[in-house]
């Protein structure tokens, strides 16, 4: 079966827990990328923070992004994947939690993400299928 360590992008990015929305913002159009986890200073994974909660959470709230901090905004509960964690788990992490890009770690170290184009391009598509029915429903 796939693991993430094969399906992953690899070297994936973290954004400070002290950078600000601003900057984070900036990195995410650098990346074009829609989300990004955030690290702590023992560059741990904090949190994961959404081009939709800075809208929701900084912009249409009228807080600054300049002064708002990324860590701020990481939320209580990562939800991850193991490097060597089949493609089975992923399916079921993503559809229990509800979420569409999963970090991929190994051990403490943050070494790539999973994103759902990702397990839908390695599996066949009753299991692609499956899982958006699950992302999809209340």
């Amino acid at each position: 079966m796939t693991t993430a360590r094969e399906i992953m992008t690899q070297n994936a990015e973290c954004v400070n827990s002290g950078q600000t929305i601003a900057e984070t913002a900036e990195k995410m159009r650098s990346l074009d990328v829609g989300s990004l986890p955030i690290c702590g200073e023992d560059n741990r994974l904090k949190g994961m923070l959404t081009d939709r909660d800075i809208v929701v959470k900084v912009i249409a709230q009228g807080k600054d992004p300049k002064s708002c901090l990324a860590g701020e905004l990481g939320g209580t509960e990562v939800v991850t994947i193991g490097a060597d964690d089949d493609a089975r788990e992923i399916l079921r992490t993503m559809g229990s939690h509800k979420v569409r890009r999963l970090p991929v770690i190994d051990g403490h170290t943050l070494v790539g993400m999973v994103a759902l184009a990702d397990v839908a391009r390695a599996l066949p598509d009753t299991s692609v299928g499956d899982l958006m029915g699950a992302l999809t429903t209340d």
